[in-house]
């Protein structure tokens, strides 16, 4: 029996080098028990170390963040088209970004997911040691995408998925923040390309689908310089909900608590909105109470302050239905 599992990976690398296929995981674990001669989505380790992309086939992963874009407000928290040049400074005015879209609009908070998932998947794969984890492109199944970060899988969720590689890609970086060791000042997008490698048999959605992260995401993947979210993340449906999940994340981490002042936390989130209405989002989020693991209390003295689940502070109110997006 081990013998014809071993001939069927090797048929199976041939096949997969020759037509570039992505193999269902159920295929998988068929071959693993001997069932199947058809193919193994995980090669042996020599193959992988010959590949030219990372193969994301993994379904038992942490979602992981680089945390750069956790610190800045790289992603427009609008639901529409959104053309205008954002530029966030530290508060100490050591380190900048500028964030310039292109006329397809910024890169979204909700296009994010798609970097999450790529980040998550690669940082798995230098965990378990996968010589195909060193390579910055990464190819994945659009289904597995769609249904790992809550999106609907039907013909709108794969046109809002090439939409949202397009903008990643044309939206433009330029930065003096270290991303893994590593000082970047030149301009850059997200992704560096994308493209679709394989359609499904039955319409033209796309079926497997290569991006090439930039050198700056990358390089936080390779040294490791991420951070890991809830799995609750892709629950959260307002963009500001995300965004101010990932400022706890990042500032408040296992810390009791964290305060910053509202119009501080304003800029940190890349909002747009007027004090005024921001402060009546963030007041509508307080009580829906909906970000994971964090709790925030906004006090009458305009000072913001999260807090560990562990530490929070008890407070009445039922989690509130979508919040709009700032």
């Amino acid at each position: 029996m081990a013998e014809q599992v071993a001939l069927a990976l090797a048929r199976l690398e041939k096949s997969f080098l020759r037509r570039e296929k992505v193999i269902s995981p159920v295929e998988r674990q068929h071959i693993s028990q001997g069932k199947s001669d058809k193919c193994s989505i995980e090669p042996p380790s020599k193959s992988n170390a010959i590949r030219e992309f990372f193969l994301a086939d993994m379904f038992d992963f942490s979602l992981k963040c680089d945390s750069n874009s956790l610190q800045a407000p790289i992603f427009s928290l609008s639901t529409k088209l959104d053309t205008r040049v954002w530029e966030w400074r530290s508060k100490d005015g050591k380190s900048y970004i500028r964030v310039v879209p292109s006329v397809l609009g910024r890169a979204t908070q909700h296009d994010k997911d798609i970097l999450i998932f790529a980040i998550s998947q690669l940082v798995e794969g230098l965990n378990r040691g996968r010589a195909d984890a060193k390579n910055r492109t990464v190819r994945f199944k659009a289904h597995d995408l769609l249904v790992t970060t809550n999106r609907q899988v039907s013909g709108d969720g794969y046109r809002r998925l090439r939409e949202a590689l397009e903008r990643l890609c044309s939206t433009t970086i330029l930065t003096n923040i270290h991303a893994g060791g590593r000082r970047f000042s030149e301009g850059f997008g997200l992704l560096d390309k994308w493209r679709i490698v394989e359609q499904s048999d039955s319409d033209t959605r796309m079926a497997a689908v290569d991006i090439t992260l930039s050198e700056w995401l990358f390089s936080a993947v390779r040294s490791l310089d991420v951070l890991t979210l809830d799995p609750a993340y892709f629950q959260l449906r307002s963009p500001l909900s995300r965004r101010l999940y990932e400022i706890a994340r990042k500032q408040c981490g296992s810390k009791p608590q964290w305060t910053i002042g509202l119009e501080l936390l304003k800029a940190r989130v890349g909002s747009f909105s007027t004090p005024r209405e921001f402060r009546r989002k963030l007041r509508a989020i307080e009580i829906g109470n909906d970000l994971p693991g964090y709790q925030l209390k906004l006090d009458a003295g305009d000072k913001v302050t999260f807090y560990s689940v562990q530490t929070a502070k008890p407070r009445n109110g039922t989690k509130s239905g979508r919040i709009d997006s700032a």
